[in-house]
């Protein structure tokens, strides 16, 4: 018995200067790992084989990573397909919900100081702006002359602009000539975002002019929504 643990340490030693890894050992001489690490303890490999046995290591964290990162990608894609079933359909009622909270997160308020402030509303998400769009014209029946529109970009972005206004007429469903106030913002960009290059549409600000009653609802349905949580 003793004589073939012998056979067995001389061959896991001989393959570990081969270069092979732990991993590769154990398939060919199934013992525990521990014994492997006693077996390996006096064991000194030469530079080269200490480099082959790191680069095995580094491909196989890689390998493993990017099956982590397809594991990953399949949950997530599972959960986004059991999400989009959960919502089959949005009702009137819930669409005008839907825009009031809307507003709350992203619109500006009415201040005791500055009374009969109107309907403002900044986003840079394209998805965002054509829903609140959606709620105006459909949940608060506005009609499409009352609305106006505001581009916010950064001063280094002065060469797209034409770009950007034919972006947001796209998303808007608005013709051009609504998108003429272009305003550029002349502070340094101090930001982590990724999508200042050429991807980068700015920020819209959707207005409702003679929209201060309107306003005011928002803040009534906004309230009400609180008390019934409540």
């Amino acid at each position: 018995m003793v004589l073939v643990n012998i056979s067995k340490k001389e061959k896991a030693i001989n393959l570990r200067k081969e270069g092979r890894t732990y991993s590769e050992i154990l398939k060919e001489i199934p013992v525990a790992k521990s014994t492997l690490s006693e077996w390996f303890r006096d064991v000194s490999l030469s530079k080269k084989q200490t480099q082959k046995l790191t680069l095995k290591k580094l491909e196989a964290a890689r390998r493993g990573g990017r099956a982590k990162r397809a594991q990953r990608i399949e949950r997530t894609q599972e959960i986004y397909t059991k999400a989009l079933a959960d919502i089959k359909n949005i009702t009137k009622r819930e669409l005008w919900l839907i825009g009031v909270v809307l507003y709350w997160a992203e619109g500006t308020k009415e201040k005791e100081y500055r009374p009969g402030s109107g309907i403002n509303f900044n986003n840079s998400d394209p998805r965002m702006i054509k829903l609140f769009i959606k709620w105006l014209l459909e949940s608060c029946d506005i009609d499409k002359s009352r609305i106006g529109f505001e581009i916010y970009i950064h001063e280094n972005s002065k060469n797209n602009v034409d770009v950007v206004r034919e972006f947001w007429s796209r998303v808007s469903g608005f013709p051009l000539d609504s998108f003429s106030k272009v305003y550029f913002k002349k502070t340094n960009i101090k930001t982590n975002r990724s999508n200042i290059g050429d991807l980068y549409y700015g920020l819209l600000r959707v207005k409702v002019r003679a929209s201060s009653v309107l306003l005011r609802q928002i803040t009534g349905w906004t309230e009400a929504i609180v008390r019934r949580i409540k």
